[in-house]
């Protein structure tokens, strides 16, 4: 165990990696961190603003599955000047070798690259997910780390015993330590005070340096390669492992309409189309803009959203978008999205570059990227016909177009066929 000094060295590898194979086809050309969300973030946007906010700005983003989108949202996004080495936002790729080519999992991605704690020393390391929408201040649970004397944190979510079965659940004791894992269990062990409510794991830890370098050797010896799985279970019969509590941590700005300690997992199509339900209306349950805590993103520079005699209830609409004449409810519309006249939208999620026809009609549709939607088209009313024009459809009925044809250009054309001159 460290020596506290009041002030800890904290370096943090970002887990973004991941296939995201039930987002499928949002992920079938960038990885799940790089999924777009909301009308200008992409859903690593979160966890890495989350470090930055709390100052904690030596961040490793290892990536592995279909990175390149990624990597060029973090090069337009994260620049930052050379002038301070402790500053930065790095891409890191799995460290190759004849014996393995890939990282084998989470903790075998940050086992590959223990070299590069060499470089900075830390006193504490953040290993953190890169697939959830919330805000945390991460320095809250430094100091509850270090008020603990332990030797690794585990940030936990109370769930409700009915919906713990989707989690990994943390069994604790009185004190926040940490005595057992459970995976998906059945019938989950409630939390300690809460026999209504169980701690579920949010893959976000934290380690003394020189334990999890220690740990991360004995574990790849063993051929252990997973932080949830093997590591943690095996430290919590060793060491003093705990669960903090997001419950307790407290973000300056969030508005008193906001649900407390929100956080969503967007593992799935239809969480994901959710989560966006989130940040829609005059009351969101999670307000996207918050001075106090900024959700960092590319600084595209655009031209205004325009709206011209259309009727927008409950929208959100990205730079340079232009609608005119048409009807959009509950609906995000990413940056230089065109709908024509005549257009119904209604619980949509429209992404960049996207051209919608004329009097076309989409309902519960997410939209990927550079796609014409052709006037008069109806999308999300006749789901046979929606799989049959191969689209996909979940089971609670959401119909994702995949990603189009590359075209930057959806304006093209405008001119004419919506009757408009700029």
């Amino acid at each position: 165990m460290i020596e506290r000094r009041g002030r800890e060295r904290v370096m943090a590898f970002v887990m973004a990696g991941g296939e995201g194979s039930r987002l499928r086809p949002l992920t079938h050309e960038r990885c799940k961190p790089a999924v777009p969300f909301g009308s200008r973030y992409r859903i690593v946007d979160f966890v890495l603003s989350n470090l930055v906010n709390s100052d904690i700005r030596s961040i490793y983003l290892l990536v592995q599955y279909k990175p390149q989108s990624l990597i060029e949202h973090i090069r337009k996004a994260y620049a930052v000047s050379a002038l301070d080495s402790e500053q930065f936002v790095t891409v890191v790729p799995p460290q190759m070798t004849q014996a393995q080519m890939l990282f084998g999992g989470t903790a075998d991605a940050v086992y590959q690259s223990l070299n590069l704690m060499n470089q900075h020393r830390p006193d504490l390391v953040a290993v953190f997910g890169a697939d959830h929408i919330y805000r945390m201040d991460v320095r809250q649970m430094v100091r509850f780390h270090c008020e603990n004397k332990a030797d690794a944190s585990v940030a936990a979510i109370p769930v409700p015993l009915d919906q713990a079965s989707g989690f990994g659940i943390i069994e604790a004791d009185g004190a926040g330590r940490i005595t057992g894992f459970q995976e998906k269990p059945a019938r989950a062990t409630p939390m300690p005070g809460d026999p209504q409510r169980a701690y579920a794991s949010m893959g976000n830890y934290l380690f003394d340096a020189g334990l999890l370098r220690t740990a991360l050797e004995e574990a790849h010896e063993r051929g252990e390669t997973d932080f949830g799985q093997h590591v943690l279970p095996r430290l919590s019969q060793s060491h003093r492992v705990f669960a903090y509590n997001f419950a307790n941590n407290v973000v300056p700005g969030t508005k008193p309409y906001e649900e407390q300690g929100y956080w969503r997992d967007v593992g799935t199509l239809d969480a994901y189309f959710d989560a966006h339900q989130d940040v829609l209306g005059m009351v969101p349950s999670f307000d996207a803009f918050n001075p106090q805590w900024p959700i960092y993103s590319s600084h595209y520079q655009g031209p205004t959203a325009r709206v011209m005699l259309g009727e927008l209830d409950n929208v959100l609409l990205g730079s340079g978008t232009i609608v005119k004449e048409a009807n959009i409810r509950n609906s995000l519309l990413r940056r230089e999205v065109v709908v024509e006249p005549g257009a119904q939208i209604e619980d949509c999620v429209i992404m960049d570059f996207v051209r919608v026809g004329a009097g076309a009609r989409l309902r519960r549709v997410i939209i990927d990227r550079h796609n014409r939607i052709e006037p008069g088209a109806q999308i999300g009313y006749d789901h046979d016909r929606d799989r049959a024009a191969g689209y996909h459809v979940t089971e609670g009925g959401l119909v994702v177009v995949p990603m189009g044809d590359v075209n930057y250009y959806s304006r093209e054309g405008y001119r004419t066929s919506a009757g408009y001159s700029e």
